[in-house]
């Protein structure tokens, strides 16, 4: 027994020498350790892993694979198809192919406003005529803007004022699309047109060029040398609308706002006292002065007030009594003494004893009245817009005993403030285009006809509402305007190739009253007349006497010469 005992142990000891030995079967001796640093793990026995950690270690990836192989089918089956269109979409870009902008010409086929090549050839850019007085007629555009990585974020033109910002939409055409495919460094590879453009409409404008040139000129030339601070110019056909010239002086370049590169200029521009982006003829609010008489003459006929006929004596002055002030009178001058004047005279001359008198009353003559001067001058057109139109602008003021109220803290109307409103001062204010709408009815015997900017009323305009008085009373009106032509205050007017009506005005300014608005309107020619005009030149200097009626003469002569056609009465 003890030798079979001997001979297992041998065998087995055998069988433990010729494998390695396992840590676990290292006893170390407790009382001799060596220096290990324990805090590396040294002299430490290893471990096995145990059961519970590897079921762990494997649920956890379980569920990862779970959560990754559920992120792969959203994406490839659930979302796959709006994927792979943002993909497309990022490989195929949509970019605009710009329309072309429609041209601009004058009523002669003139080019006043065109397109040229752009710098980067994306779109073309607008050019304007060099010739000066356009600029409010013509207005100006915003190009299509692009941020730091060349995405269009405006893509159309944006018309700013005049007619590109009132015919913006007729101008601006289509924009087209192009699909270009890019590569992953957003290099283009290949481009295909999905969408032409479709070119703006060209427009054919009622203006004539030259003319509208040469009446901006001339205003210009007085307004520097005489002093004016400003002026404005219109000629409208009597029977149709169509403005043949309509400028305003001041006035900015619509090349450099366009292209906006000369921020200085612009900056000139934005802070001018002298308001050049005031488009006079129809935002310019100015006193009219002595041209309302002719509409407070034709109103007093048509109320019975006078009769043509009947005279009134100018000494210079009319004097009544204060209303505050009972043991006083307060006068009111002429500008000179016109002695015994009838319509057509006090109309040729200007009196204002006269329509101080046929406005207010005076002494044994009764007056019309403030609210028939309102009724008669809203009747022609004063003091109201065009709605809805190219020529939609300020609508000015009839002084009434309500405006007053309401202006002035509750002040009762006077007897003084009708006179003063019947000579177009006090607080009346109009536009040169409400005066050339006046002047046309005048002219042809009732019509308050809708200015048209396009030639043949290309914008189907209303022709306008009729005035129902009778043609008697426009006859009266019409010869007292030529006789102001031929011996009153309208002779600058007086020419030998033409016969011109009109009337002038000079309106008082401030409480100084050292400057004034000079006005001229009328219309020729007289028999079978075509064509009215209004023309006001403003803030000069009291004493000065130049005026309108200089710039229209001078309009007159270049027409004579250039354009003699509109100077040709209608048969």
């Amino acid at each position: 027994m003890g030798r079979r005992l001997n001979h297992f142990i041998k065998n087995k000891w055998r069988k433990a020498s010729s494998r390695e030995i396992d840590p676990d079967e290292i006893f170390l001796d407790s009382s001799n350790l060596p220096q290990f640093d324990t805090h590396q793990f040294e002299g430490r026995i290893e471990k096995p892993i145990s059961k519970n950690s590897l079921i762990f270690l494997g649920v956890c990836f379980m569920v990862l694979g779970g959560v990754y192989a559920s992120k792969v089918w959203v994406l490839q089956v659930k979302e796959g198809k709006a994927f792979s269109e943002r993909s497309e979409n990022n490989r195929l870009r949509h970019t605009p192919i710009f329309s072309q902008r429609g041209v601009i010409f004058d009523r002669n086929n003139k080019e006043l406003v065109w397109n040229v090549p752009g710098t980067d050839e994306h779109f073309t850019l607008r050019k304007y005529t060099e010739l000066p007085g356009f600029a409010h007629l013509l207005g100006y555009v915003k190009y299509p803007s692009k941020d730091k990585y060349g995405f269009y974020y405006r893509e159309d033109f944006v018309g700013m004022d005049g007619i590109e910002k009132h015919f913006n939409s007729e101008l601006q055409g289509t924009n087209g699309i192009r699909i270009v495919e890019v590569d992953a460094l957003q290099k283009m590879q290949s481009e295909s047109v999905m969408k032409p453009p479709k070119e703006g409409t060209n427009l054919t404008l009622s203006i004539d060029a030259d003319l509208q040139n040469k009446m901006y000129q001339v205003i210009h030339d007085v307004a520097n040398r005489v002093g004016f601070a400003g002026g404005a110019g219109i000629i409208m056909n009597i029977h149709n609308g169509e403005v043949l010239a309509m400028t305003s002086y001041p006035e900015y370049s619509s090349q450099v706002l366009s292209d906006g590169n000369e921020t200085s200029l612009i900056n000139e521009y934005l802070n001018d006292d002298e308001k050049p982006f005031l488009d006079r003829v129809i935002d310019g609010l100015y006193t009219p002065g002595s041209i309302v008489k002719p509409f407070v003459a034709i109103g007093a006929l048509n109320e019975k007030i006078i009769s043509p006929t009947k005279e009134i004596l100018s000494t210079g002055s009319i004097s009544v009594q204060n209303q505050y002030y009972p043991e006083l009178k307060t006068v009111f001058k002429d500008w000179k003494a016109h002695g015994y004047t009838d319509m057509r005279r006090a109309l040729a001359v200007s009196s204002d004893v006269y329509f101080y008198t046929v406005g207010g009353g005076y002494e044994d003559q009764k007056g019309m009245g403030i609210a028939n001067i309102d009724k008669y001058a809203q009747m022609f057109g004063l003091g109201e817009t065009v709605k809805d139109s190219f020529f939609t602008g300020s609508e000015g003021v009839i002084p009434t005993p309500e405006w007053k109220s309401a202006t002035f803290n509750g002040e009762e109307w006077s007897l003084g403030n009708t006179y003063h409103t019947a000579i177009g001062q006090y607080g009346f204010q109009v536009t040169p285009l409400q005066m050339v709408r006046a002047v046309a009815a005048l002219a042809n015997n009732g019509t308050l006809v809708n200015p048209s900017i396009l030639k043949d009323n290309q914008d189907h305009v209303i022709t306008g509402r009729k005035i129902n008085l009778p043609q008697e009373y426009f006859k009266v009106i019409q010869e007292g305007m030529r006789l102001a032509v031929t011996e009153g205050t309208g002779m600058a007017l007086k020419k030998p190739y033409v016969e011109v009506a009109a009337k002038s005005g000079t309106a008082e300014l401030g409480v100084s009253k050292d400057k004034v608005n000079s006005w001229m309107i009328g219309y020729f020619p007289y028999e079978n007349p075509k064509y009215a005009f209004a023309v006001t030149m403003e803030k000069g200097d009291v004493h000065n006497l130049v005026g309108a009626g200089v710039v229209m003469g001078e309009v007159l002569d270049w027409m004579n010469v250039y354009t003699p056609q509109y100077l040709k009465a209608d048969l």
